[in-house]
């Protein structure tokens, strides 16, 4: 089991930012590897901000944003464990399912305002 956690800070400029901490203050800097489709990213930095504490920065490159869902894995090396997940959706199968999902709701927002309409005249 890993001694470290990440908490993501930000996505800006194509690069994923976040801290790396340790309950132990005294920890040693994490051997991290950041990996997607099972290949290791290059230039991932880490740098110390204080007691058991790194701010970890992530280039996200180009050539493996595409349609779709791509994951991005962290991971630390030395216990064999996935610390985080970044998750970039893009392009058409989201639009369609954003589109789904607006349907969806007029759907259902067209049904509560016949519903609340109904109510009212009843009540009256």
């Amino acid at each position: 089991m890993s001694n470290y956690s990440i908490s993501k800070t930000r996505l800006f400029e194509g690069i994923w930012e976040g801290i790396v901490s340790s309950e132990d203050k005294t920890a040693d800097q994490p051997h991290l590897e950041a990996s997607h489709l099972e290949k290791p990213l290059e230039n991932l930095k880490l740098v110390q901000v204080g007691d058991g504490r790194w701010t970890l920065r992530i280039p996200i490159p180009a050539h493996i944003l595409a349609d779709g869902v791509q994951t991005i894995l962290i991971r630390d090396i030395m216990a064999q464990e996935t610390l985080e997940v970044i998750t970039i959706i893009s392009g058409e199968a989201i639009a369609e399912d954003i589109r789904a999902e607006m349907d969806l709701l007029r759907a259902e927002l067209d049904m509560l305002k016949r519903a609340f309409r109904r109510h009212c005249l009843e009540t009256m």
